[in-house]
């Protein structure tokens, strides 16, 4: 076992007695000794309840003949980090929590690793760290949250957004708000809709790194609970079995995922962390990728903020499984890929069987023949960009517009409320990237009050940051390289042309290159608002979009592949 370094042998007597300080018994140290890495906490509404979540997992690991040991990792919520200096900390901690995990379970040499995480950075974090650690791993998360009726409808986060939006733009009263904030968050789990961590849990079942259910069942449900006994259960059978985190996580299982997202509609952010999960492996994962399956994938899933139905219809309609039952009956998935189970992704899907035709469409009556996300290429993007093109109005697939350029989020926000954004115009938010932020801040303010001043089918917004999953409309972000080190983005000027062409995967600006040359020859970088603490290491550290925002050592490359 990998913890004998810890508790065999005269010179570990010195541990031993450290174990003893803890309460193990002789017994528990000559069994697998399990680490639970619980991402529970006081603050992340989606995290609430992970500690009866972690006590489940306990049990299923004890009767199955581990030892549980419980450590933290951490979480942000970005809900409540957003639209302030908060939202800079919220991608930087995907690789805290990754290198925080790696230091604890190294350090102790755990046998065996179940992850517990539930919200946006906490799952990609955990998932570098299983990849990065590579003992035998199995994830479940806390679930999502239910949605509730507000005035006849359901409602989710995203809706509660775009009510300030819609109160700035006098159509809702602040009475009318304030219902909304009492109801659109009626439980503990992740919001909703097909938002970043829905996405990314659902994204894990895809990899083979989650039990079925991982994604959708409802935190509340009791089968959340009976699904961590299991996850207990089954990083045990993995431990027999010797299948670790790379036997799963292959460059095939990636391209499952990238698929899996296409067919759901995943959030944006998906095209972060996917690419940072790849890194982990050494998988060089081109964002380009996305649209070459993005062609070949169709749309077959609507749920909030791009339609009317939520997580909890998505798992009563038979849950990732059933979407990749569709998948892999055209023959869009690679079936062989191993799983926690033991199976293949094949095996596992076998039995799938979708239970609502609407909230699942099947292959000959997609949503839209072709995936939820594209990257798009042009002089203002030669490196790409991202958009959920399942979330843009049909009219903002191709637009044209001049350029109402901002230097920050907080800028756009009060042109955008204050009534001086019309139809037609193309916000561009610059300096907002990884490097540039520093944090690559989610847009979810901005867009939402796009969309409550009712101009979400008529205004394109364009930023080198990113965008939460729950914004919808003609959103396109990461635009890479970003403004900071000199990419297109920082050279647009106020009234240029911007021609945006989903369809067509191209993003340009309408000015000649020897302007643009000319421009680059004026352009200085500005100084760093943030000099001091984490953001700043971050800052030196960080790449464009377009890699995923992985961390680099200056100068130095990564030489890892598959």
């Amino acid at each position: 076992m990998r913890s004998d370094a810890v508790t065999t042998g005269m010179q570990q007597a010195p541990h031993r007695s450290l174990f003893h300080a803890l309460g193990l018994t002789e017994e528990e140290m000559n069994r697998p000794l399990v680490g639970i890495v619980s991402s529970y906490n006081e603050i992340v509404p989606g995290h609430m309840n992970l500690d009866k979540i972690v006590e489940a997992v306990k049990l299923g690991v004890a009767q199955a003949g581990g030892v549980p040991v419980v450590f933290p990792a951490i979480a942000v919520c970005d809900g409540i980090a957003m639209g302030h200096i908060g939202m800079k900390y919220s991608l930087v901690t995907r690789d805290l929590i990754a290198d925080s995990t790696e230091c604890m379970a190294l350090a102790h040499q755990f046998d065996a690793l179940v992850m517990v995480p539930n919200c946006d950075k906490n799952v990609p974090g955990l998932l570098m760290a299983a990849a990065r650690i590579n003992v035998h791993t199995v994830f479940v998360s806390g679930g999502p949250m239910l949605a509730r009726r507000v005035k006849g409808q359901k409602r989710s986060l995203s809706s509660m957004f775009e009510a300030v939006g819609a109160h700035a733009a006098g159509t809702m009263t602040e009475e009318d708000v304030r219902e909304f904030e009492e109801k659109t968050c009626p439980t503990c789990g992740s919001c909703s809709g097909m938002y970043t961590a829905n996405s990314m849990n659902c994204l894990t079942e895809a990899l083979g790194m989650g039990l079925r259910g991982n994604g959708t069942i409802p935190a509340v449900y009791s089968e959340r609970i009976k699904l961590a006994k299991h996850a207990g259960m089954a990083v045990m059978e993995m431990y027999q079995k010797n299948i670790c985190p790379r036997d799963i996580m292959t460059k095939d299982a990636i391209l499952n995922a990238l698929t899996v997202d296409m067919a759901l509609g995943c959030s944006t952010n998906s095209m972060l962390h996917l690419p940072a999960i790849a890194h982990e492996i050494g998988f060089d994962f081109d964002i380009a990728f996305a649209n070459e399956i993005s062609e070949k994938t169709p749309n077959l899933c609507h749920l909030a903020p791009a339609g009317p139905t939520y997580m909890e219809d998505l798992n009563e309609a038979g849950g990732v499984y059933a979407v990749m039952k569709e998948l892999a009956d055209a023959g869009l998935l690679h079936t062989e890929c191993m799983t926690v189970t033991g199976k293949t992704i094949g095996e596992n899907i076998a039995g799938a069987v979708n239970r609502n035709k609407e909230v699942i469409r099947p292959l000959d009556n997609p949503y839209s023949a072709t995936g939820g996300l594209a990257v798009l290429k042009g002089n203002l993007a030669p490196d790409g960009s991202v958009v959920k093109r399942s979330a843009v109005a049909p009219e903002m697939m191709v637009h044209e517009g001049p350029a109402r350029v901002f230097e920050c989020e907080e800028d756009a926000i009060a042109a955008i409320k204050g009534g001086k954004i019309v139809s037609g115009d193309v916000v561009v938010i610059r300096y907002e990237g990884p490097k540039g932020g520093p944090g690559m801040r989610e847009m979810l303010n901005p867009t939402s009050a796009i969309a409550g001043m009712g101009l979400g089918s008529s205004v394109a917004l364009i930023t080198d940051g990113r965008f939460s999953g729950a914004s919808r409309g003609a959103s396109i972000g990461h635009v890479s390289p970003e403004a900071a080190v000199g990419g297109p983005i920082a050279l647009v000027e106020e009234g240029d042309i911007i021609s945006i062409n989903i369809p067509e995967m191209k993003l340009e600006v309408k000015v000649s290159d020897e302007e643009l040359a000319a421009r680059k020859q004026k352009w200085q970088p500005g100084e760093p608002e943030v000099t001091t603490g984490y953001l700043a290491r971050y800052r030196e550290m960080a790449t464009s979009g377009n890699r995923g925002a992985i961390l680099e050592i200056p100068g130095k490359t990564d030489t890892r592949q598959v």
